[in-house]
């Protein structure tokens, strides 16, 4: 049977006292007896369970006409009557009768509900009679199971008189009580649903009261089953903008919908805890919750434990609560509070003092009287949340607007409750979004660092760095957070990459921070994401005008957002609640559900589902093409609806259509069933469907990749450990990576030679304890530098002091040398003062010199610098030789960047010079200096192998980019694409990087599929198409930076896209596959207009223009009309044939009637006629060229990615596409040109296979 899609209704149950002891009762209250009421046991009366309705059928394929996933079984309450012997009928109760015969079906109950503790719960402060009608009360429950999944429940009290027959005269068929016996009994209706739908569940309970009231009691059974049907009715809305909404009359109920698919159902009104507590006790209480305490919530008012407590939880969203968790406890459930685990329980206030003085180590929350104290003092010994947090937090919360009255007294009062209802629904959302951007951004201040200690390949987060790199005063808060559960699961998110509220906050805040003006020495994990694109020359960024369409490029990025800082500034009680955290939104739409049908009828409920079927078709052709979000919700609900009518296959075509619309949403375990429970006649019709063909085949597929992938544990989270034995290599590169050190394997190589010289090739635990140490000490110094205002104005605001010598005697005077990114000074001893003592650029020698003292030649660094007469020299005694190798590999490193525009290899020259402070450090032995040589990398180049850039070169490059900067090792650049503003970066595996194009920094990172991805078009300002190896056309939204859409319809990999107008002008789209399918698409409905198919050997590229397309495959360039028919096809050069040379790019000069080819194996240029396309009219030969890969054309010239014959580095070939002449030889990679772009035709980009993966940024001229 197909699983079947969650509805509003799980159960309803009914609980009250027995009819035989409120006969009783009743009997003894005539006789005067009761000076109180007891205390009565509550018992399920009543439970009502979906499917409500069922077509009589042998099918087993059958699916029952309501939402609902439940497991039939036998209840228990049929058991415990059936075990009774009859009673017999009294005179008054058919009040009860009908209860009973409804308790003892053979009904369904959902295998976690706990019907035995149930009563308890929905009379939690227990069941008395009373003498007089009470008001109704409302409160609200969470149950979960053993595994920790949560059902939720809305309980609504109500009186109804006791009406035994003997005292009761009917009147028009109407029961009368007469005054002298009133006696009212408490009913509890229970509503229990899988999503926490506490405000529409509490509508729809007073909408159910409102009935039941006038109602005779021998209906009361009937009513609540109809009202149970029709809440089984309602589907639930999917994930994002589309919520859903019913009439139960007299209310209109609204089912919000979660914001994203990972996001909570958020049903409840956020700001209740900030009128309950004053700022600082609610983040002392939500730093009880990050450290797993055990709390207790004490209130008068049962509603508002478990408000109070869903509020909470909600604010720490995405983190997520794991212990137990019971906000509602009973009186005979007070001893859950003696469990030794963290827990959040909820109790009535009147047992504050009993749970105080009986149980220690509890935080007790005071909702009432708005205070937290301890059961053993009236102070909690607890840490807080670091004070730059909480300051930003109450700042922001102050602002907020929290009393709907005031904010809307100017407007007019609605005149009907369903407007009302409305405008203070709006009120509520907006605030609700308000509270969760405050309270995310106090979650992403705490832990926005973590990441920089986290190792994504080995799993491993390296918490005791993270700890030393606190501040003092939050170290407690941090070191008890570190061990929790909710910690440890939020590391498995960020291990894995989830890309959930936290991380879209995190990445847009740390855009807008802007560069910290320090001179303390960043950690190396951070170094190494930021890959020191701050540090560039400005003269390596390209001109901000290809940044201007992005959003505030121009601005300052001090202005952009204030950052948290130890001091508040007084501006910011002055700004708006999110101001700087607000991200794009959609409005929210509401689709109403049809007119409730009676419940009970199988035909009407069919009609009824019809109706919803025909009113979404409507919507959904009513909504525009480009609202593919909301399409996606409204196709995702109508499928939802179509499977619970049994409308398989058009079940399935509603949600194949997710994937051109939104396939985050896409229910994959829902459908996969649907497919297991078609029948033989729905498989061959599903076959005669070509969409649904291709969407159970795509399943299968991904079956079939799921049985042979075995994936790595994605839970597993390893904190680093010193090594307790010997290291072989791999054992020591691999600890080395987990450390945080260094992430370049080839930097590790060299690090296992220096400490493993004259010795066996591996590496002690000793031995790596100590480098480890004198790595992590000299970070620590470094950090703790604190330069003057008098310093600071010498140096760059991103520079830092990373290595600080003892205090020399210098030719400028005495003090101590201290070594950045970019330069050497002098920190002058007594009041420190700065003396320049050279840039590394500046350089022109660096030697180890002696100078006199007394009768001995003390070592000395001598630095003679360009521009000045007089060396510099520093007597640094045993340090000299140190220094001595750290300065020469800046010094070559410096070189090497501006030579190569790389300021990576200023990276690494930096992370060797480190290394070499600490291998001597740990070493300390006459041969340590020697040994820490093998690693001063850059210089050994230099003095061996002198890396001179061809002057050519030197002059057309600009910069280079390493997108493979936090890798192990480098990766293919395998598309390269330039949209205004931005650079798209395509690298194996289909991880896909965004630069922005003004400073070369990333912005963003998405996995695109987990293929290689072939091609990349800019379809319009908002879409981005990216084919797959998958045969999968991904579409990225440049806008919010999502992929969620697909167009699945090719078979084999995707390899080229084109972009042209039709004869209509509408934009079109051309896709080819690697078997030789060519698809048209409409770019605006993205439907196939056209397909057809290419007889040749791997088709990789596809070209529009005029009514032609052009068409490369390996064997042959095809043209081609657009119905589909070869027009011509130009065959391999006859001196190519027969050889390993292939195709491998073409290009158009339509103005000239030109076709340029290049070939995989050949370095020589082909040039056709458009027109006498038999045989090549010319050819251009590449020197020293052994094949081609890529060719673009700018402007008037023609750029070609190549690798060399005589070095097999990467080359880049410029030609005048007039006089078809070489113009340059671009000579910038290690490995082959694999891609090349073109911004603005300004700047060209090219990008290099694995052993290079860097991407060069060229000048056009």
């Amino acid at each position: 049977m197909a699983e079947l899609p969650s509805g509003l209704l799980e159960a309803c149950v009914v609980l009250g006292a027995s009819s035989e002891k409120l006969r009783d009762l009743y009997q003894l209250h005539q006789q005067n007896k009761f000076v109180e009421f007891p205390l009565l046991d509550a018992e399920v009366l009543q439970v009502h369970i979906p499917p409500f309705v069922s077509k009589e059928t042998n099918s087993s394929h059958v699916i029952g006409p309501s939402f609902s996933r439940v497991q039939r079984r036998r209840s228990y309450i049929k058991k415990k009557k059936r075990d009774r012997a009859p009673d017999s009928a009294h005179n008054g109760e058919a009040a009860n009768q009908s209860e009973v015969s409804s308790a003892t079906e053979d009904i369904s109950v959902p295998k976690d509900l706990d019907l035995i503790a149930l009563p308890q719960l929905c009379f939690p402060g227990g069941l008395q009679l009373s003498n007089e009608q009470r008001e109704d009360a409302y409160h609200f429950l969470v149950f979960t199971d053993l595994l920790g999944n949560r059902t939720h429940g809305v309980v609504a009290q109500y009186y109804r008189a006791v009406q035994p027959y003997q005292e009761a005269s009917i009147q028009n068929g109407h029961r009368w009580i007469s005054s002298k016996c009133r006696l009212f009994a408490p009913y509890a209706v229970c509503v229990i649903s899988k999503l926490p739908y506490y405000n529409a569940l509490r509508d729809c309970l007073s909408c159910l009261l409102v009935q039941l009231r006038p109602a005779r009691q021998v209906d009361f059974a009937e009513t609540m089953k109809e009202f149970s049907a029709k809440l089984s009715l309602v589907p639930l809305p999917p994930p994002g903008q589309l919520h859903v909404s019913f009439s139960l009359r007299p209310l209109l109920v609204v089912l919000p919908s979660r914001e994203n698919q990972d996001g909570p159902i958020i049903d409840v009104d956020l700001h209740l805890p900030m009128l309950c507590f004053s700022h600082p006790t609610l983040l002392q209480i939500l730093s009880c919750l990050l450290q797993e305490q055990r709390l207790v919530f004490f209130s008068s008012d049962w509603a508002r434990l478990t408000l109070v407590a869903e509020c909470l939880l909600l604010y720490l969203q995405p983190l997520t609560w794991q212990h137990p968790y019971v906000p509602v406890l009973s009186r005979g459930m007070l001893d859950f509070l003696m469990a030794p685990t963290a827990f959040l329980m909820g109790c009535h206030i009147s047992h504050f003092e009993e749970v105080a003085a009986e149980t220690e180590g509890l935080i007790l929350v005071n909702i009432d009287d708005g205070i937290v104290q301890s059961s053993c003092a009236d102070d909690i010994d607890l840490a807080v949340i670091p004070l730059s947090a909480a300051e930003c937090f109450i700042s922001r919360a102050e602002s907020l607007q929290l009393y709907y009255d005031l904010e809307l007294c100017h407007l007019g009062w609605p005149t009907d409750a369903t407007a009302m209802q409305a405008q203070r629904r709006i009120w509520q959302r907006r605030l609700n979004k308000q509270i969760q951007n405050i309270c995310l951004e106090l979650l992403v201040n705490i832990f926005r660092e973590v990441q920089d200690f986290l190792n994504h390949e080995h799993r491993v987060f390296n918490s005791e760095e993270f700890l030393r790199t606190r501040e003092p005063a939050d170290q407690a808060f941090y070191k008890t957070v570190l061990d929790t559960h909710i910690f440890h699961s939020f590391l498995r998110d960020r291990l894995n990459r989830k890309q959930d509220s936290f991380s879209r906050m995190e990445l847009n805040t740390r855009r807008n921070r802007g560069v910290t003006e320090t001179s303390r020495r960043p950690p190396m994990s951070e170094l190494s994401r930021t890959g020191y694109s701050s540090y560039a020359s400005p003269d390596h960024r390209l001109s901000k005008r290809l940044g201007a369409s992005m959003p505030n490029l121009d601005q300052s990025p001090h202005e952009s957002f204030n950052g948290i800082s130890p001091l508040r500034p007084a501006s910011l009680r002055k700004m708006t609640p999110d101001s700087g955290l607000k991200f794009p939104q959609k409005p929210v739409m509401v689709f109403r559900l049809p007119e409730f049908p009676p419940p009970l009828a199988y035909h009407y409920v069919q009609n009824y589902y019809a109706e919803m079927v025909t009113g979404l078709g409507k919507v959904i052709s009513a909504t525009a093409p480009d609202e593919a979000a909301l399409l996606a919700r409204y196709h995702y609900l109508r499928g939802l609806v179509n499977t619970v009518s049994n409308r398989r296959l058009d079940a399935l075509e509603d949600f194949q259509s997710l994937y051109k619309t939104d396939s985050d949403i896409f229910p994959l375990q829902m459908v996969k069933s649907l497919v297991d429970s078609l029948s033989e006649s729905d498989r061959l019709q599903a076959d005669r469907r070509p969409e649904l063909k291709r969407l159970i085949s795509r399943l299968k597929r991904e079956q079939e990749r799921e049985r042979h992938d075995s994936k790595p544990e994605e839970g597993t989270v390893k904190r680093f450990q010193l090594p307790k034995k010997y290291m072989q290599l791999d054992e020591f590169v691999k600890c080395v990576q987990e450390s945080g050190m260094v992430k370049d394997q080839g930097t590790i190589y060299r690090l296992f030679d220096a400490l493993t010289v004259g010795h066996q090739k591996q590496v002690g635990p000793d031995l790596f304890r100590v480098f480890y140490t004198i790595w992590k000490e000299t970070e620590a110094e470094a950090q703790e530098v604190c330069l003057p205002a008098s310093v600071l104005e010498h140096i760059e605001p991103s520079e830092c002091v990373f290595k600080l010598s003892s205090s020399v005697k210098t030719s400028r005077g005495v003090g101590k040398i201290a070594m950045t990114q970019r330069r050497l000074f002098l920190l002058t001893d007594g009041r420190p003062g700065y003396v320049e003592v050279a840039q590394y650029r500046d350089l022109e020698e660096v030697k180890v010199s002696s100078a006199p003292f007394l009768l001995l030649r003390i070592p000395t660094l001598k630095l003679r610098v360009r521009g000045r007469k007089e060396a510099f020299e520093a007597n640094l005694k045993t340090e000299t030789e140190l220094w001595n190798l750290m300065v020469k590999e800046m010094w070559a490193g410096r070189d090497l960047a501006d030579q190569h525009k790389d300021p990576q290899y200023m990276q690494q020259a930096l992370t060797n010079a480190l290394l070499i402070d600490a291998v001597v450090g740990s070493l300390q032995s006459s041969k340590a200096t020697y040994t820490a040589s093998k690693l001063a990398h850059f210089d050994r180049i230099k003095m061996e192998v002198p890396m001179m850039v061809p002057r050519t070169t030197a002059e057309t490059l600009k910069h280079k980019i390493n997108p493979s900067l936090e890798l192990a090792a480098p990766r293919a650049v395998d598309v390269l694409l330039y949209t205004p503003g931005q650079l798209w970066v395509s690298v194996s595996g289909g991880k896909v990087m965004v630069f922005d194009a003004s400073s070369w920094s990333l912005t963003h990172t998405c996995q695109v599929g987990n293929a290689k991805l072939n091609c990349m078009l800019a379809v319009d300002q908002d879409q981005v198409w990216m084919g797959s190896e998958d045969s999968v056309i991904y579409i990225i939204s440049m806008v919010a930076m999502v992929c969620n859409r697909q167009l699945t319809d090719h078979r084999s990999e995707v390899t080229g896209l084109a972009l042209d107008t039709d004869k209509y002008s509408q934009k079109v789209a051309y896709s080819c596959s690697a078997e030789g399918t060519v698809m048209v698409w409409d770019v605006s409905t993205l439907q196939v207009k056209k397909s057809f198919h290419l007889s040749c050997d791997r088709l990789h590229s596809v070209h529009s223009f005029n009514v032609i397309l052009w068409c490369c495959s390996r064997d042959s360039i095809m043209e081609v009309w657009r119905n589909g028919s070869l027009k011509h096809r130009l065959n391999l050069p006859e001196q190519h044939k027969g050889s390993a040379a292939t195709f491998s790019a073409v290009l158009l000069l339509p103005e000239r009637e030109e076709v340029w080819s290049i070939c995989v194996d050949s370095g020589q240029v082909c040039i056709w006629h458009t027109k006498d396309a038999s045989k090549p009219y010319h050819r251009v030969a590449l020197q020293d060229c052994t094949g081609c890969h890529c060719m673009i054309r700018v402007k008037n010239q023609v750029w070609i990615g190549a690798v060399g014959r005589s070095s097999s580095k990467g080359k880049v070939y410029i030609l005048d596409a007039e006089r078809r002449q070489v113009l340059k030889e671009l000579h910038g990679h290690s490995d082959k040109v694999t891609a090349l772009c073109s911004a603005e035709d300004r700047y060209v980009l090219s990008g290099a296979a694995k052993h290079d993966g860097k991407i060069a940024i060229w000048k056009v001229e």
